[in-house]
């Protein structure tokens, strides 16, 4: 039995509850989480005293893999958002630091490399993000660029001095945290530590702060990774946790093999290097051979990613896919934000296959995708292995994974959004589009399936399905 205690980033879906979906497939993992009520929301700072005690409370385990922005901000969007000094940050995670020495377990740590959104929305930011940043991400975009390419910084800043100041402020304190944790890693506090770029691009201050750190830890010769991606860097790491003794070999098949070097919408790497990086951080071996143990199926796209809420491009499987009789699992990336419709209809015309179809995910971003695809495949993998799979228990990760990015992402979220009514009145007004998608998938599964659906940040990016 493997005892893995695992701090979330947020109280979502895909951090929290997915987790436990996930861990509920294999009899022989037991995940111990904090209650939900303890951790952040879209306005709501994690109750840190409340995590701290619970961690003290936990029996003993061999993992743990944490959030640090939990326990140094309250949460990832409170990292942005909080005005709490250094010092005051330092105090609390001294605190959590303290905890840990006796856990003795493996700890694998995480922390965000403060984003720039390339708009004007407020919703995650400070409120003057709205109506500066887009011009506080341009600030950012022709800084980093003009010192990189060594060359004047032709664009003009139009963000009052007070907000750039502040943010510029928080900035650099988020940054020095950062620079503390690589302390941490070189006294043996972390056994892995991540620090994550979420929605990022070429240039920018974020892209900058992570090629010092990068820099920092080579230079002091410490194993710290750099990561494109946020939410699903707890899943890979659990994947690491759950691999962690055993040798799992996984063969990357992109279907449009010429375009594995494009790169995709909110990203700075290539497509091919997103799959690397998520399977080297799982632990995962490359597998060459002619007969793979375990086939990952990335539908990529050939030319760019589309974004189905967004409606930028609207890309779709073109041809039949033959899905093989040995293990595979499928990341779906051809449009950002949900599933490709033609491939889950091919794969909605056959029954499930137990023991082969191990997993399928097409949440938000590629690295999103990617990671999140390859824990639900891994420990579905290694649980039939070691004869500890619970099929309920797959069936009902299948069952909310598919009403996620494929009836609601996909499809129905695109009306609610444009509704002009409030998102949880304009998806009450929708229920009716489900039952169509509900019925495929009850087909595809086995599975009379009676789901209810919930906004729990009371806007239409995240769902929670309750079967």
């Amino acid at each position: 039995m493997k005892k893995i205690a695992i701090i979330p980033i947020d109280n979502r879906p895909i951090c929290y509850s997915l987790i436990e979906q996930i861990s509920a497939v294999n009899e022989k993992l037991q995940v111990h989480l904090p209650d939900r009520k303890l951790l952040g929301g879209l306005y709501d700072m994690a109750d840190i005293s409340g995590i701290l005690n619970w961690l003290k409370s936990i029996p003993a385990v061999d993992y743990v893999i944490i959030s640090l922005d939990t326990i140094a901000y309250g949460g990832l969007v409170a990292s942005r958002r909080i005005s709490d000094s250094t010092d005051a940050i330092k105090s609390r995670l001294l605190k959590f630091k303290e905890i840990l020495k006796p856990l003795n377990a493996k700890v694998f740590a995480f922390s965000s490399v403060m984003r720039i959104s390339n708009n004007n929305i407020n919703e995650e930011e400070k409120e003057y993000w709205n109506p500066w940043g887009t011009r506080i991400y341009q600030y950012s975009y022709h800084q980093h660029k003009s010192r990189v390419l060594n060359q004047a910084n032709c664009v003009i800043n139009t963000v009052p001095a007070d907000i750039l100041e502040d943010y510029l402020n928080t900035r650099k304190r988020n940054f020095e945290i950062n620079k503390l944790y690589l302390d941490w890693l070189q006294e043996g506090v972390f056994d892995t530590l991540v620090f994550s770029k979420d929605d990022t691009g070429e240039y920018g201050l974020n892209v900058e702060e992570a090629k010092t750190l990068e820099r920092e830890a080579q230079a002091r010769n410490l194993n710290a990774i750099i990561k494109t991606g946020a939410d699903e860097i707890p899943l890979t790491l659990l994947a690491r946790a759950i691999a962690d003794d055993e040798c799992v070999k996984i063969k990357p098949v992109f279907f449009f093999e010429d375009s594995k070097s494009r790169i995709s919408k909110y990203e700075d790497i290539s497509v091919e290097n997103c799959v690397k990086s998520q399977l080297s951080l799982a632990g995962v071996e490359f597998d060459t051979s002619v007969n793979p143990e375990i086939i990952m199926f990335i539908n990529n796209f050939a030319y760019e990613q589309g974004d189905l809420v967004l409606g930028d491009v609207i890309n779709s499987l073109n041809g039949k896919i033959e899905f093989p009789e040995t293990p595979y699992f499928i990341a779906d990336i051809n449009n950002a934000n949900g599933s490709d419709n033609e491939l889950v209809r091919q794969l909605m015309n056959k029954k499930l296959q137990i023991g082969t179809m191990l997993g399928y995910s097409a949440y938000n971003t590629s690295a999103n995708t990617i990671g999140s695809s390859l824990c639900i495949a891994l420990n579905s993998f290694l649980a039939l292995k070691n004869g500890c799979f619970n099929q309920a228990a797959f069936k009902h990760l299948m069952a909310v994974r598919f009403l996620d990015d494929w009836a609601y992402q996909a499809n129905v979220r695109k009306a609610v959004r444009e509704s002009g009514l409030d998102f949880e009145e304009a998806l009450n007004m929708h229920l009716e589009s489900f039952p169509r998608f509900e019925n495929v998938l009850s087909s595809f599964l086995g599975l009379y399936l009676r789901p209810k659906y919930f906004l729990p940040w009371k806007r239409s990016f995240e769902i929670e399905i309750i079967l």
